[in-house]
């Protein structure tokens, strides 16, 4: 038989550790007994948080009985989940070989935090890292599973292109946020959003197909002035035929945007000029908002961005800057050829590789001695 304790798991026979998410460090989660003899498990939340960039920690332990299992008939398999029920292996490992997949080579690792740890490590998360994991584990025809969610610190604004509002189907929304250094925005970073004040009367896609927007301030034009705040939920839309805006959400940058100071104001093309010049390149939206968000950055000057809008960053808000409310201020789409804006401009920083171990092309590496494995003869 094979336990295994998971984040919100209960009723099973373990002791195990848990990210400590407020405090940075490793705390034990103790299981207690009641007079039944049922087995009671205090958990710590079901998700762990990071950002774009750190490394993090997808708790899983497990227990086997009897104690004197081989351990090289133990298989560790964990799988990203989709909210369409769609599975994306991520890592899998049976006895001393382990295997990584896709995106997640050289970036997933085995905790090996002791006997009965199915943990793995993710290094260089990426923003497509965010969502919801599975682990099981295997031994011979017995298995069980867990869940965890991994969570990224970052913030969500809405998008719509040059062309205007509600011209984009599903499959372009998602495009013009990657466009922006961002992706889809999920209805719970959505909804982080709306309770930190976000307040937008334009409807826009989410990662999942359903069409929502927030509104803290309720008002006739916006669904009505009598009805409660909250966020409005148009559910799920047709993903080619119907048009909306999109809500984006982008995380921590590996760099720094900045406003470029220049004697006199530039045109688009003068402006991309100017920041490759620099060493940088013209930011786009979703940096600015990490900008914005993570370094602070606050500047009452309108600049243009990669995708051709005029913009700036308010984190102080203050008299002929654009309102009261802190936030990154819309200027529109001007004509490319006008001369009356600055730039805003991205440098990467030096160095900013994804590290990792080094695979064979099958994908396996080995974690110590012991024959190798087939990869056609390992169940996945």
């Amino acid at each position: 038989m094979i336990l295994v304790f998971f984040i919100l798991t209960s009723a099973l026979w373990v002791t195990c550790l848990s990210a400590d998410i407020d405090k940075g460090r490793r705390k034990v989660v103790h299981v207690l007994e009641d007079d039944t003899g049922a087995v009671i498990v205090q958990t710590a939340p079901g998700k762990v948080v990071t950002h774009r960039g750190g490394s993090i920690t997808l708790p899983c332990r497990f227990h086997h009985e009897p104690e004197n299992s081989d351990p090289d008939r133990i298989r560790i398999k964990w799988t990203k989940v989709t909210d369409a029920l769609q599975f994306e292996d991520v890592f899998v490992a049976l006895g001393k070989q382990q295997r990584v997949f896709g995106s997640y080579r050289g970036r997933v690792f085995l905790e090996e935090a002791g006997l009965g740890d199915a943990s793995v490590i993710i290094q260089n998360v990426t923003l497509e890292d965010y969502g919801r994991y599975e682990c099981e584990v295997t031994n011979d025809m017995e298995d069980d599973a867990g869940f965890v969610n991994l969570d990224l610190e970052g913030v969500v604004f809405p998008y719509y292109p040059r062309e205007g509002r509600y011209k984009l189907n599903y499959h372009q929304a998602e495009d013009s946020c990657k466009q922006q250094d961002a992706i889809l925005a999920s209805h719970s970073q959505l909804h982080k959003a709306w309770l930190e004040g976000l307040d937008w009367c334009n409807a826009g896609w989410l990662e999942d197909g359903s069409v929502q927007y927030p509104i803290s301030h309720p008002r006739d034009q916006c669904g009505r002035k009598d009805t409660p705040a909250g966020v409005r939920n148009y559910g799920y839309r047709h993903k080619e035929d119907e048009r909306y805006d999109a809500f984006c959400f982008t995380s921590k940058l590996s760099g720094k945007v900045y406003f470029l100071k220049r004697f006199k104001k530039v045109n688009y093309a003068e402006a991309a000029k100017a920041c490759v010049r620099d060493g940088a390149l013209v930011a786009k939206v979703g940096q600015l908002y990490a900008a914005w968000k993570f370094q602070l950055l606050d500047r009452c000057e309108a600049g243009w961005l990669e995708d051709g809008s005029i913009r700036y960053p308010i984190v102080n808000p203050r008299a002929r800057c654009g309102g009261a409310q802190p936030g990154v201020r819309h200027l529109g789409f001007p004509d490319k050829k006008f001369r009356l804006y600055g730039v805003y401009c991205f440098r990467r920083s030096k160095g900013d590789t994804a590290g990792g171990a080094k695979s064979s092309a099958s994908g396996w590496t080995r974690r110590g001695g012991g024959g190798g494995i087939p990869t056609n003869s390992t169940r996945v």
